[in-house]
């Protein structure tokens, strides 16, 4: 059976607390850390910034999964990188030149993906696979926390593994909105190596109970 990523998500979490919660979910277990940025033009929503992600970076060693629900990722990637990120991931829903930006994103030396919100097919993103890490599908509309998981985006999952495996693409699938431990096991046995969680987790009477049982 193959080991599932769980990345919490900040964005559910006690921002006057934040060390102690991204603490908390790393003696849970968890390698990663999901990141969500928002810029309040792509989304409408506004959360961190590079500032955040660069004191985050200073107490712990977990896996910085930053996700930009930014409008101009290529003009702001760097600074995240520069702050701790490990794998940036963007939207194909943006404008910007998208294989130029993969590109420079895994020659600085750190991952790259592309996240697609649920009206966005699978088709849209299938010739960037080759040379992407990791892909994020939504299964909310992005933006904030706490959405149903949508399970008519299930195909879409089960789309990818399928292109990725028939390839050999070294490629991640990761599911972001609406992850608890029922959806959990739907979203791996569909095909997904990662999960994405954040009111499930950091709204929970037990967070660190919530995180083990992800782990499915």
């Amino acid at each position: 059976m193959k080991k599932v990523i769980i990345a919490p998500s900040i964005l559910s979490a006690d921002f006057a607390a934040l060390k102690y919660d991204v603490k908390m979910i790393e003696e849970a277990g968890v390698e990663w850390v999901h990141i969500d940025v928002m810029d309040g033009h792509f989304v409408p929503n506004i959360t961190v910034g590079p500032v955040v992600v660069k004191s985050l970076r200073k107490e712990t060693k977990l896996f910085f999964d930053v996700h930009l629900m930014i409008a101009n990722p290529e003009k702001y990637w760097r600074e995240f990188k520069e702050a701790g990120a490990d794998l940036i991931t963007f939207h194909n829903e943006v404008s910007a030149e998208k294989n130029k930006l993969v590109e420079d994103i895994k020659s600085s030396g750190i991952k790259a993906g592309i996240s697609i919100k649920p009206e966005t097919s699978v088709s849209e993103i299938e010739t960037l696979l080759p040379y992407l890490d990791l892909v994020l599908v939504m299964t909310v509309e992005p933006g904030f926390g706490g959405q149903s998981f949508m399970e008519n985006m299930i195909p879409k999952i089960k789309s990818l593994r399928k292109i990725i495996d028939e390839n050999n693409y070294d490629c991640l699938i990761e599911v972001d909105g609406g992850i608890d431990s029922r959806i959990a096991s739907i979203c791996v046995d569909a095909g997904a190596d990662a999960l994405v969680s954040g009111s499930y987790i950091f709204a929970a009477k037990n967070p660190t109970e919530a995180v083990k049982s992800l782990f499915v």
